[in-house]
């Protein structure tokens, strides 16, 4: 199945990343973890996704569809089996050999989909600073001040809404991975204790297509209204 690119629309996987540089008042927020030294686990925060607002890659993901996958994503929260990878692959299998996080936790706020991540890294790190595997990589780039971001990954198809492409009813939700440069404006890690308000980005909200009978009555109103202004003068 192949990767859909920025743009494109159809069926294949669906990524969300586009080589956007951070802003520096997400970089200010990851600056000041290097001082921080990491203690047993590591727990983040972001926001994983929006609805009602494009991406950088030209796609809407409408409310009903979003929240619809979440809904479904608990049972996998819950099952524990809620594990992601260190960039995205070119598939949509999560390979345990590249694992690097887990989601915990996630809750709404406006349109904003937050989540609680678990680094997953090894004793070894914690104790040592020894890096083994892929979750340590990722705890090691937070330490030296990298900034991170997280950009879901799904199946499911694309249509074209307008000057976008909106995400279709056939949508199926795999993870969220963790990236360079996420799609998703305002999707940086930040620590517990922040906020979403100081990594987020404020882009347009924009509305998904409405079904047929909606935009008849749309058009209805408007003739109405215009009929009055003819008739007021």
């Amino acid at each position: 199945m192949k990767i859909l690119e920025a743009r494109e629309i159809g069926h294949g996987i669906l990524v969300e990343s586009d080589g956007y540089i951070s802003p520096k008042d997400n970089k200010n927020i990851i600056t000041e973890m290097a001082k921080d030294s990491f203690d047993g686990e590591i727990y983040m925060n972001a926001i994983l996704q929006k609805y009602g607002v494009p991406n950088r890659n030209g796609r809407v993901y409408p409310e009903n569809i979003l929240k619809r996958e979440n809904d479904r994503y608990q049972e996998v929260i819950k099952k524990g089996g809620a594990i992601s990878e260190l960039n995205h692959p070119e598939s949509s299998l999560i390979d345990l050999d590249r694992a690097s996080h887990i989601i915990t936790e996630t809750w709404w706020d406006g349109n904003r989909l937050i989540g609680k991540i678990k680094l997953l890294t090894s004793p070894g790190y914690l104790k040592e600073g020894v890096i083994s595997c892929v979750g340590d990589m990722a705890a090691n780039l937070l330490r030296q001040g990298v900034t991170l971001g997280i950009s879901s990954r799904g199946v499911g198809s694309l249509a074209k809404s307008g000057e976008y492409n909106e995400v279709q009813e056939d949508f199926e939700l795999v993870c969220f991975d963790l990236v360079s440069s996420p799609s998703t404006p305002g999707s940086y890690l930040f620590k517990e204790g922040e906020t979403a308000d100081s990594v987020d980005e404020e882009l347009p909200v924009v509305e998904t297509k409405k079904s047929s009978k909606s935009l008849n009555m749309d058009k209805s109103t408007n003739l109405m209204n215009r009929l009055n202004n003819f008739l007021s003068k």
